[in-house]
């Protein structure tokens, strides 16, 4: 059992966000000191890229800003891109769990819209799902 944090006695709201193959488990809690964990580890250093630590914040910023939160993320599958995305909507949701007045303004900047687009199964006697192999005549 890891050591219990001053975090985790308070309430928290739990939501679930997916993005291709990454699902991510977030818990919000409602924090004077702002707090971004991801597999343990903080934000900075899990995901080095910028422009993936913008990406996973959007939502915070843009959906309720002012307000400070502690964020503790579970994420698997997926790249670095799929992961962020995924803790995106995951954090919208759980802001529209504390807050339904907050799903308007999270549903038009599309934090709430589930990408369903996959990567399409390789078929058998093809490279990949729709290569086939070059035709040669001689």
């Amino acid at each position: 059992m890891p050591k219990s944090s001053p975090i985790k006695a308070s309430p928290y709201f739990e939501a679930v966000g997916r993005r291709k193959t990454a699902v991510a488990r977030i818990r919000l809690f409602a924090s004077a000191k702002p707090d971004f964990v991801v597999n343990q580890k903080p934000l900075k250093e899990y995901v080095q890229e910028s422009q993936y630590q913008t990406v996973a914040r959007e939502s915070l910023e843009k959906g309720s800003p002012g307000k400070s939160f502690a964020v503790t993320v579970l994420v698997r599958g997926g790249g670095p891109h799929a992961q962020a995305e995924a803790i995106r909507q995951g954090i919208a949701r759980a802001l529209v769990k504390m807050d339904p007045e907050l799903r308007v303004n999270l549903k038009t900047l599309g934090f709430l819209t589930r990408d369903s687009r996959m990567r399409e199964r390789k078929k058998f006697g093809l490279k990949r799902a729709r290569r086939a192999r070059q035709w040669r005549k001689r």
